[in-house]
């Protein structure tokens, strides 16, 4: 190991922190609301700090594949402790306890928040916590397409094969060379973004705001300038607008490289994208036909944009909301609570356990059924048209098996460490874990995680990052075999 090299990359992640800061700098600086020398100030001793190990370790070039899976976790700590400075400085998030919880919040896309009065926030800040949003959707695609890949881990080799027409390969080549790609990636998403908010500006939101819901929606984060979400608005043209660029940000963002190139093939065939069209549309139908049938909105034509809107919320695990599902009923909110299990295509934005591994996982216990029907019949998994190997599926049960232990013990520990029941408890490590957010019960859309207590807002800080870097990513450091030579 080197831990030089990883003061160096670290010295080069606070340096980027700083640059990011300027932005939201220049919109404090146009609307004087007294939050510009908290931004500055920030901006300055991420700099400072940044160019210091920079410089001090700028030598030491080597990374190791040890060094780079430590990288991951401390990187994204590190950046999250010195970008919750603003908050802090400013004093619009006294505790840094909690600003710590709300940029960790915003850098894995999560949605969770502490904050119950947004709406009095300066516009800098309020900037800087989307924008982080957006920082944080871009930092994972990088990561999950081009960084973690090379490591080995092979459920991320998976959201870059996923989109690969090649049969058994599970290293793959991108469309374009690296540099093509991140600037692929980086012009794409930000053009996207950028339509989104001008599609929102013609549909009568303001500028600011608008701007402010693309950053989170591309990114499936969810955080709103206002403590009302969507509903604030009330305009349909607006959430109609919203979720489609959800159910964009909800897909495999490999398979934009291939249309662009004008490769239809991986498209066409993508098991995936055709499983996440069928979900959302039969969710969508059975949420809609029971907020009807138990006449929770006087016309179908509501109960269709509300019910809806709230469906690709979820699945994409955005957590954006137009209405109190809460106060569903509740064969609705059963439907709803359905959704947290999903996490919409491997190789976009979104956490938890993807479309594609559900799929696999279907077909292998449904070609173990077959196999006690007709024991010496083969009946290989496929996806793609293309055979699955075993050790892709053996992953596959490890990671979901690895996701639900997770869940059920973080429960019980924030059982431990809250007033909530266990009921609630499990929701929160769930919602945090796998990136939605807003949840039900104690964490539902009208309710923050404030009432925590500082222990526990540190666990689902934990728990975001795990869900966001993928657990093997994250809890390998742990293992005793990691640091043995």
């Amino acid at each position: 190991m080197n831990p030089l090299a990883i003061f160096r990359i670290l010295g080069m992640l606070l340096v980027l922190n700083g640059i990011l800061l300027i932005l939201p700098s220049t919109i404090a600086l146009l609307y004087r609301e007294g939050d510009l020398a908290a931004l500055v100030i920030s901006c300055m001793i991420s700099f400072a700090v940044g160019l210091t190990l920079w410089v001090i370790f700028r030598k030491n070039l080597k990374l190791g594949i040890k060094d780079s899976f430590l990288l991951l976790p401390i990187g994204w700590l590190v950046v999250t402790a010195f970008a919750a400075l603003p908050f802090v400085l400013h004093g619009a998030i006294p505790s840094y306890t909690d600003a710590f919880f709300e940029t960790m919040s915003g850098l894995t896309t999560t949605g969770a928040t502490i904050l119950s009065d947004i709406d009095s926030l300066p516009h800098g800040l309020l900037f800087w916590r989307s924008w982080l949003q957006f920082c944080g959707g871009v930092g994972i695609l990088l990561i999950m397409i081009l960084v973690i890949p090379l490591l080995g881990v092979r459920g991320f080799q998976l959201h870059r094969a996923e989109a690969n027409p090649e049969p058994g390969s599970m290293s793959v080549k991108l469309p374009f060379s690296t540099k093509q790609s991140i600037l692929f990636l980086l012009g794409l998403y930000s053009a996207m973004t950028l339509l989104e908010a001008l599609l929102l500006v013609l549909a009568g939101m303001p500028w600011f705001d608008a701007l402010c819901h693309a950053f989170g929606t591309l990114a499936t984060g969810g955080f709103s300038t206002q403590n009302d979400s969507m509903a604030a608005y009330n305009n349909g043209w607006q959430e109609a607008i919203v979720s489609l660029f959800m159910i964009l940000g909800g897909m495999n963002f490999l398979l934009f490289f291939y249309l662009v190139k004008r490769d239809w093939e991986p498209v066409q065939h993508n098991t995936e994208l055709k499983w996440y069209g069928v979900v959302l549309l039969t969710l969508c139908l059975l949420v809609v036909g029971l907020l009807w049938y138990h006449q929770a909105y006087p016309s179908l034509g509501k109960a269709i944009r509300h019910g809806t809107f709230q469906v690709v919320s979820m699945v994409t695990t955005t957590g954006f909301f137009t209405t109190d599902y809460a106060s569903w009923p509740e064969s609705a909110k059963a439907i709803l609570f359905v959704t947290f299990f999903i996490g919409a295509c491997a190789g976009s934005t979104t956490s938890g356990i993807k479309i594609i591994q559900m799929v696999i996982l279907f077909r292998y216990f449904h070609t173990k059924l077959n196999h006690f029907l007709q024991p010496l019949a083969v009946n290989p998994i496929r996806v793609n048209r293309q055979p699955v190997d075993s050790s892709t599926t053996e992953y596959l049960l490890g990671y979901a098996s690895l996701n639900f232990f997770f869940i059920l013990g973080g429960g019980g520990v924030m059982a431990l460490l809250s007033s909530w029941n266990f009921s609630d408890a499990l929701l929160s490590v769930l919602s945090t874990v796998w990136n939605i957010g807003p949840g039900l019960g104690a964490i539902g859309p009208y309710h923050t995680y404030a009432p925590l207590p500082d222990a526990g807002k540190w666990f689902l800080s934990f728990c975001m990052l795990v869900g966001r870097l993928d657990f093997f990513t994250v809890l390998v450091i742990f293992h005793p075999v990691f640091w043995k030579r």
